[in-house]
Order: C-alpha cells, then sequence, then structure tokens
C-alpha cells in the first residue's frame, strides 16, 4: 500500500529509482567501500535518468518534483542496500540552499549542473574543533582589498561528498568578530582552485562506500558573487532553515533501515535452524521480533505523518527534530536486536544486517546531535 503522500507518478518514479539502485550501486557497493568513494561516472548515471534534484524546478533542470521524490529515493538506496552514493546531500540539502537563496544567475549556473551530474555537490560546515557548536567556526572569509573577492583561510571535516565534490557551499566567518551573526554561506567551486586542497578520505566505523573527507583553505579567493543570499551574516538563519529538511530526510532513512533490519532477520530466523526447527520457533525470537515489528509500524506512521506535513509547509522545528531523535534512535536499537538473532553471523560482513548495524550508529551524530535534538525539543515545552 502506497502512503498517504505518494501517488501513482512518484511509484512510478520509485520503480525507476529502484532499478537504478538494484543494478547500478548495489554489484558495486562492496568495491565502493574498498576504495572509500563511489565511482564518478555513477553521479552522471544518475542525473541522465533524473535521479538528481528530484524536488528542484525543471527551469533549472531538475525533476520538478516534490520532497516526495526526494523520500523515495533515500527509501530505495536503503532497500537496495546500496547507500554510498550520496544523493541526499547533494540533492536534498545542497540543491535547495542554492534554490531557496541563490540569486537567479546563481541558480542557472549551479543548479543545471547538479541536476545532471556534471558537478557534485557538498556542504563544509564541521571544523576540527567545532561540530554542533556552529556559531564558532574558526574558517573566515574575508574580502581582499579590491572588495571583489574573498580569501578563505581555515579547515573542514567528516565532510560528506568530500572527495568527489566539486561545489562545495562552505559555512565561514565573514566577520570574525561576531558569532552567529558573522556567519556567511559561500559557494566555493574548487576544480582547478588555487589553494583548496583535501586530505584523507576518512576511515569510518560505517558507510565505507561514502567519501567523507577533510577539506582545506589556505587563502583560497572566491568571487563575492559566490556569496548565498542577499548581504552578509545571513548564514546561520539558512543554516537553520534548511537543517529541517536535513533532519526529515535522515529520519525517512532510518524508518527504511528498521524495515529492512525486519525483513532481513525474518527471512533468516524462519530458514536458519537450531535444535531442530527454525529460530522463528522460539518464543524469545518471536516476542523480540513482534517488537520490532510493532516499532516499524509506529515509525512508519510517524515518518508518513511529517512527510505529509512537510510537503503542505506545516512541519515545525520540534517535530522535526522529534522525528531525527526518535527514529534514529529507534534505528540502531532494532539493528542492534537484529543482528542479534542472526547470532554470530550477524557479525561478519556477508551478512546485511552487518552493514545495518555499522552504518546505522553515525544516524544519532550527524544532522545534529540526537542529543542537541532534545535541547531543541526543550524549547518549544
Amino acid at each position: 500500500m502506497q502512503p498517504a503522500w505518494s501517488d501513482d507518478d512518484i511509484e512510478a518514479f520509485r520503480d525507476l529509482a529502484r532499478t537504478f539502485f538494484e543494478k547500478e550501486c548495489a554489484p558495486h557497493e562492496e568495491r565502493w567501500a574498498q576504495q572509500q568513494h563511489v565511482d564518478r561516472e555513477v553521479w552522471n548515471k544518475a542525473g541522465a535518468l533524473g535521479l538528481l534534484c528530484p524536488s528542484i524546478p525543471e527551469q533549472y533542470g531538475g525533476g520538478g518534483g516534490t520532497f516526495a521524490h526526494e523520500a523515495v529515493i533515500a527509501e530505495e538506496q536503503i532497500r537496495a542496500n546500496a547507500g554510498s552514493l550520496g544523493t541526499a546531500v547533494h540533492s536534498t540539502i545542497v540543491a535547495h540552499y542554492i534554490l531557496n537563496y541563490g540569486t537567479e544567475e546563481q541558480k542557472q549556473r549551479w543548479l543545471p549542473k547538479l541536476a545532471s551530474g556534471e558537478m557534485v555537490g557538498a556542504i563544509a560546515m564541521t571544523e576540527p574543533g567545532t561540530g554542533s557548536d556552529l556559531q564558532n567556526i574558526t574558517t573566515r572569509a574575508i574580502r581582499d582589498s579590491g572588495g571583489g573577492q574573498y580569501v578563505l583561510d581555515g579547515s573542514k571535516t567528516f565532510i560528506s561528498n568530500g572527495l568527489l565534490a566539486n561545489l562545495v557551499i562552505t559555512v565561514a566567518k565573514t566577520d570574525p568578530e561576531n558569532a552567529a551573526s558573522g556567519i556567511s554561506l559561500i559557494v566555493v567551486e574548487t576544480d582547478g582552485l588555487d589553494g583548496f586542497s583535501r586530505g584523507r578520505v576518512l576511515k569510518k566505523v560505517g558507510q565505507h562506500g561514502q567519501d567523507t573527507a577533510e577539506l582545506f583553505y589556505g587563502a583560497v579567493r572566491v568571487p563575492v558573487a559566490n556569496l548565498l543570499g542577499e548581504a552578509e551574516g545571513q548564514g546561520f538563519v539558512q543554516l537553520m532553515q534548511q537543517l529541517q529538511q536535513e533532519r526529515l530526510v535522515l529520519a525517512v532513512a532510518a524508518v527504511a533501515t528498521i524495515e529492512v533490519a525486519l525483513r532481513e532477520t525474518l527471512r533468516y530466523t524462519k530458514e536458519r535452524e537450531a535444535f531442530g526447527r527454525a529460530i522463528f520457533g522460539f518464543q524469545n525470537t518471536k516476542f523480540k521480533l513482534a517488537e520490532v515489528a510493532t516499532t516499524a509500524k509506529i515509525a512508519r506512521v510517524f515518518i508518513d505523518d511529517c512527510i505529509v506535513k512537510h510537503l503542505r509547509g506545516e512541519l515545525d522545528i520540534p517535530t522535526a527534530s522529534m522525528a531525527k531523535w526518535w527514529l534514529t534512535q529507534a534505528q540502531c536499537d532494532v539493528a542492534d536486536e537484529c543482528l542479534q538473532l542472526f547470532g554470530g553471523y550477524g557479525y561478519m560482513q556477508e551478512y546485511p544486517i552487518s552493514k545495518v548495524w555499522t552504518d546505522s550508529r553515525i544516524q544519532k551524530i550527524y544532522g545534529g546531535t540526537n542529543e542537541i535534538m532534545k535541547e531543541i525539543i526543550s524549547r518549544f515545552l
């Protein structure tokens, strides 16, 4: 049964996304995990099929859809066990900063290239000494003496799509003397850019095929015309506004992961035997999976309601924060319970549940830690 936020056109798009991830991504996931990034051409393949920037208007090269299309992509990636392609960062997050805050010239310049896969997008917030506390970033973007260029100095870390990205929305202080009001967002086109360099592709507990990298800015010169927004100092507000959609897509992925974990564990426990009968036949197994099935049902109802509200422009900050923390916590709990039912095989990498378990852990950290989510919620109580 299709969710309330879907229709026949969206389900047709789902079929396209499912086929792409099953055929073009899933067979390569093991190799991508070893090389720590996807093949560059897969971005172009996704773009050619209309799977990049599906909720960006057609006039800018996008699919002309809604967040529902983004949600479908997030779900089908998880269901195909093919989560390495960083489409959520690229399409759901980066492209929407440009759409919402860019000038007409900026939109025409960058969005079609993101939609086609000619450019890969990233957003650089986190620094080695600054995570959730964005007001205290130290990367600077100071106008040169002529006033026509920013000179960027600083470093970023944990940047998703960091190795392959050639368009990086960089969070920087244009007024270092101020906290939130000194932050601006500057689009950095990295190809052949003097002073810009990439550090390590970081080795992570999970999500091994996603290129998560360090970025360095050493007197990097960027035109002032690359500022997002009507004036300097709007970056912090822009980040707070767009983080709600980022957190929602993480919650979508969490629910899809819960459902996949349940599916795989039911299959395994009904096939695997111990003491002369299927593992599913033991009371502990049945009760544990009954609990997981209940969590999956509640999670699905919650996320579908959030998506409907978001499509109407009615999803508020505390509810988005609730969805992010509660659903990612449930994801990690379910992954752990399900892995346990696989016994020793659950700890072996050839079983999908092990990837579910390792990939899930970061969900409680990025997009704003779950502790930060609770702090935000408490402000509305």
